[in-house]
């Protein structure tokens, strides 16, 4: 792939000139601009690799050019020349401040422009190569990161399904909650975010029911006061399951479990908690409307 090389200048010969020159050896191709202002449109719409740029011109200077351009978005590291016959340490500097990275004589023929153009053109190179690597590796980190995201997920979901075993009632009542702590929480005015997340562990709120004894878990009569005493107990016991996961899904899923029977009128269970106690709208995933101990 040809280095794109953005000429600026408000001479004709010399954009004439520099064009040649830096097309000479079929390394580079060349898009030129008689006007800065046309040159910063076009660059809002297309990459180059390397910017040579005229220092006086009508409507902009160079450097006024310079500090615009670096502003554009992905044009913060791209190599760029002023080209001047001033070579004043005030103009200089005054360049470099601007985000220059060399300059170029205006002497045509001259052994010292050619030198530098390579290096320019060799440098224009190389930064397109690492910005492309740079594009790859965060790509791959996106990739794996929606993977770990998606493995995540899974492991809720099976933890969910290992519940549903037990209990024969709770595989639509799961679905049901997760829908229902959905649309609360986006009622409530949560993130989208965070609202998608409450769905995904909304499912885990059961999970406690693996230590319940059959007995109690499978029967099919009302439970007794004792029973109930201990099917109670699901909400603590879930939350201890989930505790302390690396996995932000699964602590969610442990705060889900811990207050999904709580109820806004503090009557709720292990810890009567009213509203001025809950920790968070994270805490409450349970629809008031769900009937299940």
């Amino acid at each position: 792939m040809l280095t794109q090389a953005l000429l600026v200048d408000d001479s004709r010969s010399v954009l004439n000139f520099l064009k040649r020159h830096i097309e000479a050896e079929g390394l580079v191709e060349a898009t030129t601009f008689l006007d800065p202002v046309e040159a910063l449109t076009c660059a809002r719409g297309r990459v180059f690799d390397l910017v040579l740029v005229d220092y006086e011109m009508p409507h902009m200077d160079g450097i006024s050019f310079i500090r615009v351009f670096r502003t554009l978005p992905g044009c913060a590291d791209i190599p760029i020349a002023m080209i001047t016959s001033r070579q004043t340490d005030d103009l200089k500097m005054e360049a470099l401040q601007a985000g220059a990275t060399d300059f170029l004589p205006k002497a045509p023929q001259s052994v010292e422009m050619t030198v530098r153009l390579r290096n320019l053109i060799q440098l224009g190179a190389a930064v397109r190569k690492l910005n492309d690597r740079a594009a790859h590796l965060a790509s791959e980190v996106a990739a794996a990161t929606r993977k770990l995201g998606e493995r995540e997920e899974e492991i809720i979901l099976r933890l969910a399904l290992a519940v549903e075993y037990r209990d024969n009632d709770t595989g639509e009542h799961t679905l049901r909650v997760a829908h229902y702590s959905r649309i609360i929480a986006e009622q409530l005015g949560l993130p989208a975010r965070l609202c998608r997340d409450i769905y995904l562990a909304a499912p885990l709120h059961d999970v406690g029911k693996v230590a319940i004894p059959d007995n109690i878990l499978l029967k099919p009569g009302r439970l007794t006061d004792e029973e109930m005493a201990v099917i109670r107990t699901h909400a603590a016991i879930g939350e201890r399951i989930l505790a302390d996961s690396g996995c932000e899904l699964i602590q969610l899923g442990a705060q889900i479990a811990a207050g999904h029977h709580e109820r806004w009128d503090g009557a709720g269970y292990p810890s009567g908690l009213k509203p001025n106690r809950f920790r968070s709208p994270r805490a409450w995933s349970r629809s008031p409307t769900s009937s299940t101990p």
